[in-house]
């Protein structure tokens, strides 16, 4: 028996001629960054919470949640990038962690610091990277649009010719 093929939506409306959609690379840059995020807030719950092994259940807790909702955070945002507010968002997330390093554990802003600061890099590079392929789009119709045209103009004239 033939194994059933499942195709996705995009798949199923495909049509010839279809022109796929350019994706961002502003946000896959900011989702990246997003993602490493949230592995290395949890592996820093992981080092304040053995550091707090002793303190009363409920400190472990809070640490527990923090972590948790912080890395949770993390991990959700790159979904909602494309929204007006999403970007803002992840400047209020990386605000957040560099304050939860400088609390928790004042250390761990070797790593806050730097990943900040890609953050910054992955907005930054990924806008000019979006302008540049949007005009190199913009050049490519232009270009697709002179050159089919005189194609088109080389058939009418060869068929008009012939005897």
């Amino acid at each position: 028996m033939a194994k059933k093929q499942f195709m996705t939506r995009a798949q199923r409306e495909w049509k010839p001629g279809t022109v796929k959609k350019p994706r961002s690379t502003k946000v896959m840059f900011a989702s990246t960054i997003l993602v490493l995020e949230a592995f290395t807030i949890f592996f820093g719950t992981l080092a304040v919470f053995g550091l707090h092994f002793n303190d009363p259940s409920t400190v472990k807790i809070i640490i527990w949640v923090a972590g948790l909702v912080l890395a949770g955070a993390c991990i959700f945002l790159p979904a909602k990038l494309m929204k007006p507010w999403g970007y803002s968002a992840g400047w209020v997330l990386q605000g957040t962690m560099l304050l939860a390093s400088v609390i928790a554990l004042p250390l761990s802003l070797v790593v806050t610091i730097p990943f900040v600061a890609c953050w910054w890099y992955a907005l930054h590079a990924g806008t000019r990277i979006d302008a540049e392929n949007e005009i190199r789009a913009a050049e490519q119709e232009e270009w697709e649009r002179i050159c089919c045209w005189e194609m088109t103009k080389e058939r009418i004239m060869s068929s008009v010719t012939r005897p």
